[in-house]
């Protein structure tokens, strides 16, 4: 009896694996190909002139090419979040970048843990920078950069990432060694929003060596595969992680941010799944990248949750075509924004909830790009034309764009009386999505991130609560404040009585955008300052700055400062849109300088403390503050010396030729205290206050406190935001 049994149990075992090993024949496995940053522009096949890539065209013609591949993030960390969750980020609260959100992970799984519940061995050999919280990210996978070993019985599902594409490989110098350029910067085709410059000429130049290193290792990759005899049992798809790289493409959604290659070849024994006649055609059918998880599952004949967003392009479970894409960009990095994306085969429609912010605000990454800090100075010289300025200047609400005429994005045709049916059916399918996706982007990032948190939920849940979070009402609301529109003043004003923080904040938004049209709201605004929420503090403080109350304004943004869950990038942000540079403001800053120092004394809060500039003995000590000094930004230790806790005074003449009143803005690392015609002005990190200068010469003397943080400072004066006229200064 015993030997029965262990008859049977061996032969339920053997009938198991060998219906394993027969399920495994029938199925493919499937190698992932991705490269970082660059769109269709950087690729041969899809028209791109810059560079060379042989072996994505070889792949081209072996495969299918769809023509209508868009990423849903423009950026790495939320296109990545969206991939391994076959959520849409905003879905999840996981789009803004670096931030590694908590979601429900029992009610979001992985696609790899399908995967290989399915049967398959999934290996990422790259990368992986998921952007969620609550588990490592590396927990899904058996991580190998090699194309590994097939188990008997066992399919492979493999991720190879290669990164020589990636943003980094157009710095001037990689890891501090300059880096050398094979390409002939002379024979690049720029972007038409690019300024011909030799700076972004050479930034151009030194991607393409990039790009090319980078279709050599596909090459590789793809040799490796047939060398170990799994070429015909694979399906390879090969496609980048965004658009990119030059600055107005990674990160933003327009063509050459979001348009992205997708190819795919398809072995001869699964041919029934081609989605053409034969290898070498192409596929106009539109995919989104929260479609890829969906499809690859369905491939595997694995789970697909019904929580999974996307749709399935390929294969027996492929389902109808979607007629529209939505994008998302928000915080990238540093600096906030916020703008959903919606379009077709052709049109493309943009909502810039942040609509104040230039696209060229200062993002630290993005300007270590040689090209990119010539184009600024380029713009900051006045010698920009209409197209490639308006990457600094502030946004339109909307924007919309035939794609198949202009690439580039650079002609609005938002107003254009022939289109207005198609930007309102865009429109009206954005709205849809975000309410079937319960966008979580309608409240600022921090806002959002404490109602989660109060109420002891992630965003994810918190978004899924109608009484938290109002989603139709943030959207109404959030249009109106868009159309700046001054019949909706008295509806703003009414709003801003709300009990929910989050239509109070779109409620001043709304009063910002009307400009000096909110006037007759002063009272309301000035009120605004005093509010609970510190986001409605910030964006009232601002505005308050914009009708003139400048002094006020500083105050609340310091208060605001004090806050220990303000947003803060949203908070360092406002303050780089409001002193955001243009043609000519560089006559607004300050750069000669008598400095004195340096002194162990590190007081700022009372006029004595500056006692040794003042003393009679100083007078001999000053001298001119030649080093470190760009109109932009001085560094005092380039003058006296990396020193630590200690402070030093800069003293200048302001020339005035009348009697008026300007207004000074002064920033430090650490800390500045600012006297003014020997009166006590103002002390912080950064101060900006309203300040009368008489006719003539006018002293500024500024104390500069080192607490280990750098020793860097600006200042500027400005009236009504711009130079003073005839305002001169000299160091004396």
């Amino acid at each position: 009896m015993r030997f029965a049994k262990l008859c049977t149990g061996l032969t339920v075992n053997v009938i198991l694996l060998a219906c394993l090993t027969i399920q495994a024949a029938d199925r493919p496995n499937i190698l992932w190909i991705t490269s970082e940053d660059n769109g269709i522009s950087w690729v041969g096949c899809y028209g791109g002139r810059n560079a060379r890539t042989p072996n994505i065209d070889q792949l081209a013609s072996e495969g299918f090419r769809y023509t209508h591949c868009f990423d849903n993030a423009a950026v790495c960390a939320p296109t990545r979040s969206t991939w391994i969750t076959g959520h849409y980020a905003i879905s999840l609260g996981t789009q803004p970048m670096r931030s590694r959100y908590a979601i429900p992970h029992d009610r979001v799984p992985y696609y790899p843990d399908l995967l290989k519940a399915a049967g398959y061995q999934a290996f990422n050999g790259g990368k992986t920078d998921y952007n969620i919280g609550s588990r490592d990210d590396k927990d899904c996978w058996l991580v190998d950069g090699k194309i590994p070993k097939q188990q008997p019985g066992r399919k492979l599902f493999q991720i190879r990432n290669i990164g020589d594409s990636h943003e980094s490989n157009a710095f001037p110098q990689k890891r501090g060694v300059n880096v050398k350029v094979k390409t002939d910067p002379a024979k690049m085709i720029l972007h038409s929003y690019h300024p011909d410059l030799p700076a972004m000429r050479l930034t151009y130049a030194t991607y393409v060596d990039g790009v090319e290193r980078m279709d050599a290792k596909i090459g590789q990759v793809l040799a490796d595969l047939k060398k170990d005899g799994l070429e015909e049992d694979t399906i390879v798809v090969y496609c980048s992680d965004h658009g990119g790289v030059l600055p107005r493409s990674k990160r933003f959604l327009y063509s050459s941010g979001i348009h992205c290659p997708l190819i795919v070849r398809i072995p001869e024994k699964w041919k029934h799944w081609w989605p053409a006649e034969k290898p070498g055609m192409t596929v106009d059918r539109i995919v989104s990248f929260v479609d890829m998880p969906k499809t690859f599952l369905s491939l595997a004949r694995a789970e697909v949750p019904d929580s999974y967003q996307g749709q399935i392009f390929l294969g027996d479970g492929i389902e109808e075509a979607p007629k529209y894409h939505l994008s998302f960009r928000e915080r990238a990095d540093e600096c906030s924004d916020n703008v959903r994306g919606m379009r077709d085969h052709r049109y493309a429609y943009i909502k810039n909830y942040m609509s104040w912010t230039p696209n060229g605000q200062r993002l630290n990454y993005m300007w270590t790009m040689a090209g990119t800090r010539a184009w600024e100075q380029h713009y900051l010289a006045g010698k920009c034309n209409d197209i490639t300025g308006r990457f600094f200047q502030p946004r339109s609400s909307e924007e919309f764009y035939d794609t198949e005429a202009d690439f580039d994005n650079i002609n609005n045709l938002v107003d254009d009386p022939q289109h207005q049916a198609k930007i309102a059916e865009l429109k009206s399918a954005m709205r849809k999505k975000q309410l079937e996706l319960f966008d979580s982007g309608m409240l600022p990032e921090g806002m959002r991130v404490r109602r989660a948190k109060a109420n002891h939920i992630t965003i994810y849940e918190m978004v899924r609560d109608r009484k938290l979070y109002p989603l139709g009402e943030y959207l109404d609301l959030s249009d109106m404040a868009l159309t700046r529109d001054p019949a909706n003043l008295n509806q703003l004003v009414a709003s801003m009585k709300d009990h929910d923080e989050g239509i109070r904040y779109w409620a001043i938004c709304g009063l910002f955008l009307l400009e000096d049209k909110a006037e007759p709201a002063i009272a309301t605004i000035d009120q605004a300052l005093d509010d609970d929420c510190p986001e409605v503090q910030m964006m009232a403080a601002w505005a308050m700055e914009r009708l003139g109350h400048e002094a006020k304004a500083a105050t609340t943004f310091e208060k605001v400062k004090r806050k220990p869950e303000h947003d803060k990038p949203l908070l360092s942000s406002i303050y780089r849109w409001k002193d955001a540079r243009y043609p000519g403001d560089q006559n607004t800053w300050i750069t000669n300088w008598k400095i004195l120092g340096p002194f162990q004394n590190g007081d700022w809060n009372k006029h004595n403390r500056f006692e040794e500039a003042l003393a009679p003995e100083s007078d001999g000590k000053w001298a001119v503050l030649k080093k470190g000094v760009m109109p932009e930004e001085i560094d005092v230790e380039q003058q006296l010396g990396k020193l630590d806790n200690c402070s030093a005074f800069d003293q200048t003449t302001l020339v005035s030729t009348i009697d008026q009143e300007v207004v000074i803005k002064a920033a430090c690392d650490d800390w500045v205290s600012v006297i003014v015609n020997g009166e006590f002005v103002a002390h912080g990190r950064s101060v900006t206050s309203t300040i009368k200068l008489k006719k003539g010469e006018n002293q500024l003397l500024m104390k500069l406190i080192e607490k280990g943080g750098g020793w860097k400072f600006h200042c500027r004066i400005t009236k009504n935001r711009r130079a003073v006229e005839g305002l001169s200064q000299v160091a004396k």
